[in-house]
């Protein structure tokens, strides 16, 4: 991108920032903020969350998971019953989309609720998603660039999903954000 995509605005305000809201507009409490690269620079752009900082960001998404999931476990002194994960290049998921998550969860108990979406014409899986605890241990497994996806489809049998047409859309590319700001 030229620059960390977290900074990148939209509608008056950063990704990092944006995404940081929708969480903190929901119901999940606590709110962990993970940053890796330029975590200097990006720190301003959260306020009301749990910030850390992933020191292994290089190694790509699985130590960014395994870094929230271990601030989680601290502040919560291992009490959570789930996690979201969710990514700051989403821009247009908001806290319904995760709220719809939680209301799943705490209604039918499944093992992980994921949004579904459609994404280059297929319909898929994916994040934002909650993780129930015994999935804790799996995502901790995780390593170099893969996020949670793997741990999605390899459960897909007994996970739910709930529309969220708002996670279609990321930004991963200059051209992305082109399209995002007109």
């Amino acid at each position: 991108m030229g620059e960390p995509k977290q900074l990148l605005r939209y509608d008056g305000e950063t990704l990092l920032c944006r995404a940081a809201r929708a969480a903190l507009d929901s119901r999940c409490r606590p709110v962990v903020v993970v940053l890796g690269a330029h975590a200097g620079a990006l720190r301003g752009e959260v306020s009301g969350a749990q910030v850390v900082v992933n020191q292994e960001w290089a190694e790509g998404m699985s130590s960014s998971i395994r870094c929230g999931l271990r601030a989680l476990e601290a502040v919560t002194a291992g009490s959570a019953a789930a996690a979201v994960l969710m990514l700051c290049d989403q821009p247009f998921v908001t806290s319904g989309v995760i709220n719809r998550l939680l209301e799943t969860y705490e209604t039918k108990r499944p093992l992980l609720v994921a949004s579904e979406y459609e994404a280059g014409g297929e319909r898929t899986s994916g994040v934002p998603a909650l993780f129930s605890r015994s999935l804790f241990s799996e995502l901790m497994e995780l390593r170099g660039a893969q996020g949670a996806k793997r741990v999605i489809q390899r459960h897909a049998p007994e996970a739910l999903t709930v529309a969220a047409p708002e996670a279609a859309f990321d930004v991963d590319t200059p051209e992305d954000y082109r399209i995002l700001k007109h």
